[in-house]
């Protein structure tokens, strides 16, 4: 626990947020120097578009096993000065601590603790991406590339309320709406615009329509913006739109609506931007999994697990979509992801750590 807690503050105090791409740099050679020192193994650095990821691998073979975390946080440079590490009480607190650098200090950790047991890990990589908060775009290759000859995925994400793995996730789908109008004096002849505003009113609307509650699938208008000075008639209108979906119809679904999106007021134009990012993690393929660390739990005394599906995506979706048996919320129990309340609790660190060693040599002997 020492050494996890001291690997934690460093990578938590090592500020990361995904589009400072030098900052995530710095903090992918804190991760690699941790992963070195503890592991005995040479981080590779992976830099893709100027993103920084690296693999922590076991052995020149293919990989059996894939632990997979990220390095990249929501928060800026200077959250810490707001939101200073902290540890009292039972409780860590600072900047990207859930979500999800405890979770990579676990699985460097949960390895060093079965290397130290004399455990051959051959096979096993710890792959830690440095943009999932943003989608993954330069990872998403890379996470697949190791994932495919694996035995299963753990994903050192933080647990879900309560403790509980996540054995589902949502799919997810971004898109950025522009609208064209034609400006003109809104006071002296209105009427010889087009106004891209009214036009942004119908969409949200048409838009927001585009759920289905009843399957858990969400579509929500999230920033809208338009016009340029109070006495003009807007000419460009712009509306970001998030979408989750259980299922990868419901997911396809929304996506053919978006893009068959029309404008209603004549002269106005549409152009739709985005689409699917990350497939849904339907619960099926993490079922042995979960059965696998509830009995795991049990034999060590651990306590009782629960499962859950959550709406938020991972790197976990992309292992899932090519079939390879994923559990996520392997990482620290605590909660307040990208909020300011964010937090780990500390007495169940050390636990968590051990499930995630013994699903490791779970998966090496399966």
């Amino acid at each position: 626990m020492p050494d996890l807690l001291e690997d934690l503050e460093r990578l938590v105090r090592c500020e990361s947020p995904s589009a400072d791409l030098a900052a995530v740099a710095r903090s992918a050679e804190v991760v690699a120097e941790i992963g070195e020192r503890r592991l005995g193994v040479p981080a590779q650095r992976l830099v893709v578009d100027g993103c920084s990821h690296l693999a922590l691998r076991h052995g020149t073979g293919p990989v059996r096993v894939l632990l997979l975390a990220h390095h990249d946080t929501v928060w800026p440079v200077g959250s810490l000065a707001v939101h200073p590490w902290s540890n009292r009480d039972g409780v860590i607190r600072g900047p990207g601590t859930v979500d999800m650098k405890a979770g990579l200090a676990m699985g460097v950790h949960a390895l060093a603790l079965l290397a130290a047991r004399g455990a051959d890990l051959a096979g096993v990589c710890l792959l830690v991406t440095g943009d999932e908060e943003v989608g993954s775009l330069t990872s998403r290759a890379l996470i697949e590339d190791h994932a495919r000859t694996a035995r299963g995925c753990l994903v050192l994400e933080g647990a879900a309320p309560h403790g509980a793995l996540k054995t589902g996730r949502k799919g997810t789908s971004w898109y950025r709406i522009d609208v064209t109008g034609r400006a003109a004096h809104a006071g002296g002849e209105p009427e010889k615009g087009v106004n891209a505003a009214v036009e942004l009113a119908h969409l949200v609307l048409t838009v927001a329509e585009l759920g289905r509650p009843d399957v858990g699938t969400t579509v929500t208008p999230t920033v809208a913006s338009a016009g340029t000075t109070t006495n003009t008639v807007p000419a460009a209108a712009e509306l970001h739109v998030d979408v989750r979906a259980r299922t990868a119809a419901e997911q396809q679904r929304v996506h053919a609506r978006m893009l068959a999106l029309t404008a209603t007021v004549p002269g106005a134009v549409l152009t739709v931007h985005g689409g699917i990012n990350r497939p849904p993690m339907e619960p099926a393929g993490a079922a042995d999994l979960f059965a696998a660390a509830v009995r795991l739990a049990d034999r060590e005394g651990l306590g009782p697990l629960a499962q859950r599906s959550v709406g938020g995506g991972s790197d976990g979706n992309f292992t899932a979509a090519i079939g390879v048996p994923t559990l996520d919320g392997l990482g620290a129990v605590g909660g307040g992801a990208h909020a300011a309340d964010e937090h780990v609790l500390v007495e169940q660190l050390a636990p968590r750590t051990a499930l995630l060693a013994a699903l490791v040599e779970e998966l090496l002997g399966s």
